[in-house]
């Protein structure tokens, strides 16, 4: 059965029409250059809001310790997410499980972050846009994907309803990560988009 998180997260609706329809994670960008930043105090009222079961994700690009500390300080995060060129004791270092992303583009050695990120719980794997450390509504070559990785594999980058079971199908992540392909408008995401992208999600799941 493939996992889903609905990411960019920022409103308290937006929360809950994801776990209505069988999210089982949602991701509150912690990332003050995105449009879908969330503010601790934000985040707090999403994730209070949330019912059972429902994974609270809190991503990161390259912050600094106290960045971190502040938002786990407001609020109970089940996992963090690095977006950065963090090395893997630091995203260790604050006793919450992590996934660590990886831009991809040809001649990266996703073995090598795999092992280099051991303690990872997961490599999410999104589209390579110079400058941009995600969200773009870009896909890249998924069979870029080596078989046998010893990590859980998030796949991300450019997904929507269209070509999510394609892709499911394909590279067999564990868990499929979706943002822009959701959304009505940067930050706002579209309830609708949401149901079809986890009604795709679900027919591969039967």
């Amino acid at each position: 059965m493939t996992r889903s998180k609905i990411c960019g997260i920022t409103r308290i609706e937006d929360g809950m029409a994801a776990a209505q329809h069988g999210a089982d994670a949602i991701g509150l960008v912690f990332y003050p250059p995105s449009p879908r930043h969330v503010s601790p105090a934000q985040a707090v009222a999403i994730a209070a809001a949330l019912p059972p079961f429902v994974t609270a994700v809190g991503l990161f690009v390259n912050p600094d310790v106290a960045e971190v500390e502040l938002v786990l300080r407001a609020l109970r995060l089940d996992m963090l997410q690095f977006h950065g060129d963090e090395a893997p004791e630091f995203c260790a270092s604050f006793g919450v499980p992590y996934l660590k992303a990886v831009r991809v583009k040809p001649g990266v050695d996703l073995l090598q972050y795999a092992i280099r990120f051991r303690g990872a719980k997961g490599l999410l794997l999104d589209a390579f846009v110079a400058g941009q450390a995600g969200g773009t509504g870009q896909s890249f070559d998924w069979g870029l994907i080596p078989e046998g990785l010893p990590l859980p594999v998030i796949l991300s980058g450019g997904l929507d309803p269209a070509n999510v079971r394609a892709a499911i199908e394909q590279v067999k992540p564990w868990a499929v990560d979706v943002s822009s392909g959701v959304e009505a408008s940067k930050g706002i995401k579209d309830a609708a988009r949401i149901a079809a992208f986890m009604r795709e999600v679900r027919k591969e799941n039967v």
